[in-house]
């Protein structure tokens, strides 16, 4: 019978926002219990953050982003500004395998939730500590978001157009870090069932984002060369760029890589003069003169629509794929096949559709089997079933604003 990759894996879920958030998600998806520990005094602000224009909140618990990126979660409320709550977090520690969290670096030392405390209450505990900068080093006190991440890994200065400014990637790059630290958890878990040893993790986000810069890193040690931004332009190959189609905004992206593609493209396009053009003989004369070369291909793909060449040039063996829009990627054959969006039932928001699982597992198959929790949701499952704790005393805490 297949069970999910990570079933019996349970997470302490500090982490808020983004960095953090998706972390989980990607853990929850592959069948960890992550138990959100989120509280009215501190909402998390991705429950209050939307994309769309005209969305009206009611409350904390009608947001479409937080739903994506906490597919698969439960939730609790504890006020970490009271002492009591932070016994109680240590409690939901005790009988879990991770805890996570995205603050600053200290900040949960001072609520008394830093990692030599956790490793108290649970020796083998895994946790993992994601921010800017680290933990160390003379920046590791500066807060930070998606734009400053990529900035500081050097990961912007790269991304753009050679005639503008650079890229400032924004949230795409709390999602790449995110990744980076679901990926070091996974590695911490498998450590700890060849060791027994937990261990903590310092993520810093600028450096899981820089080693996206290895080879710029490479060709300034090796060559002295200073990379820039070149838009959708190869070291090598041309054509290499994405051209546009008939239609609005319309764009295909052509990657020729050998003398037999360039050879099958200019017979694609029906041999017209230019080809024959000393400057684009061979693949080094096509490379020095891109400019003329991409006004000339895209004289050609103008008269076609993206889809008609990129049935064209792949039939031809010449790599090829239209640019498409939202609506174009969620109706694609090939994302439907791979069932990519997904349909959940949100208790407040109702029918909502997500994305899926990014991987295929044969024998451990990750998948989203629910929608967010809602604030709170599960306190009785986890303070009650979990912990053992009366009816009685968790409507008291509740009184207390102790869970909150």
């Amino acid at each position: 019978m297949n069970r999910s990759a990570l079933k019996g894996v349970r997470i302490a879920d500090f982490s808020w926002l983004w960095a953090g958030a998706y972390a989980t998600g990607l853990l929850a998806i592959l069948g960890a219990e992550v138990i959100k520990i989120e509280s009215m005094a501190r909402v998390d602000p991705s429950r209050t953050m939307t994309f769309t224009l005209a969305q009206e909140f009611e409350g904390v618990d009608h947001s479409s982003v937080f739903n994506s990126i906490n597919l698969n979660k439960l939730s609790i409320k504890l006020n970490l500004k009271q002492p009591k709550a932070v016994e109680l977090a240590k409690r939901v520690v005790r009988i879990s395998d991770v805890a996570t969290q995205n603050m600053r670096p200290g900040a949960m030392d001072k609520m008394g939730l830093g990692y030599e405390t956790l490793k108290e209450v649970k020796p083998d505990i895994i946790m993992l500590s994601s921010s800017s900068f680290g933990a160390e080093g003379p920046m590791r006190r500066y807060g930070g978001y998606a734009p400053s991440f990529a900035s500081y890994s050097g990961l912007t200065h790269l991304t753009g157009y050679s005639d503008s400014p650079p890229n400032p990637m924004t949230g795409s790059t709390d999602l790449m870090s995110a990744t980076t630290g679901a990926f070091a958890v996974i590695a911490a878990l498998n450590h700890r069932q060849n060791t027994g040893r937990g261990q903590h993790i310092d993520l810093s986000s600028v450096e899981s984002l820089a080693m996206f810069t290895g080879d710029a890193m490479m060709d300034f040690i090796m060559n002295g060369r200073v990379r820039t931004r070149r838009g959708n332009r190869d070291d090598i190959m041309a054509p290499h760029n994405c051209y546009r189609c008939r239609g609005d905004d319309k764009w295909v992206s052509i990657a020729v890589s050998t003398e037999e593609e360039w050879q099958a493209f200019c017979q694609v396009m029906g041999n017209p003069g230019w080809t024959r053009d000393g400057r684009f003989s061979d693949a080094r004369g096509r490379w020095q003169n891109q400019e003329e070369l991409d006004r000339l291909v895209t004289e050609w793909t103008v008269n076609y629509t993206h889809h008609e060449l990129t049935g064209i040039l792949q039939k031809a063996g010449v790599a090829a794929f239209p640019s498409l829009s939202n609506q174009e990627i969620v109706s694609d054959p090939h994302f439907k096949e791979r069932k990519l969006a997904v349909e959940v039932e949100h208790p407040v928001m109702k029918k909502q559709i997500v994305l899926g699982a990014p991987w295929k597992l044969s024998e451990t198959p990750a998948k989203v089997t629910k929608a967010s929790p809602v604030m709170g949701e599960n306190n009785e499952y986890v303070f009650g079933e979990l912990l053992g704790i009366p009816g009685s005393e968790i409507k008291r805490l509740m009184d207390e604003q102790v869970i909150y």
